[in-house]
């Protein structure tokens, strides 16, 4: 069955906080691993012209996709979880993630379309800090396969 195109544009309310931790980065960074001394040393990263240790770029995916899991348990959508695979992922960052950030999503729903028997969602996450400062727009393509035939 087809998803509902009444629900692109729709948005969700912003996350609670996130808080962005030294070993949640490092312990990132080891599990895609990116030995860049900026993810795991202070001084390295400040030298670097930041104030603390910085996130590697698709540590937002964490944020994000948590924050996307709002749009997949919305009864309404009817989207069944489990035929959902995760077709891409793409970030555009206005500065990188911090430690000490205290990160909030809002995600969207920009479009919904129906492709070769599978609906193909793409959800924007909006990131911003504690201040109101945009950090990251994260786009996620999510597939929902469709049933096979009996």
């Amino acid at each position: 069955m087809a998803l509902d195109q009444s629900f692109v544009g729709r948005s969700y309310p912003p996350t609670p906080p996130y808080e962005v931790g030294r070993e949640k980065i490092r312990e990132f960074a080891d599990a895609v691993g990116d030995a860049n001394p900026a993810y795991t040393d202070p001084e390295a990263a400040k030298a670097l012209g930041h104030g603390d240790v910085i996130a590697p770029p698709t540590f937002a995916f964490a944020i994000t996709y948590r924050a996307a899991g709002e749009v997949l348990r919305d009864p309404q959508l009817g989207l069944d979880y489990s035929r959902v695979v995760h077709g891409a992922q793409r970030f555009a960052y206005t500065r990188p993630v911090r430690a000490g950030d205290r990160l909030s999503v809002v995600s969207t729903i920009e479009s919904i379309k129906s492709m070769a028997g599978n609906d193909v969602l793409d959800i924007r996450g909006e990131v911003h800090d504690e201040s109101g400062e945009h950090v990251v727009t994260a786009w996620t393509k999510l597939v929902a396969r469709g049933a096979e035939e009996a």
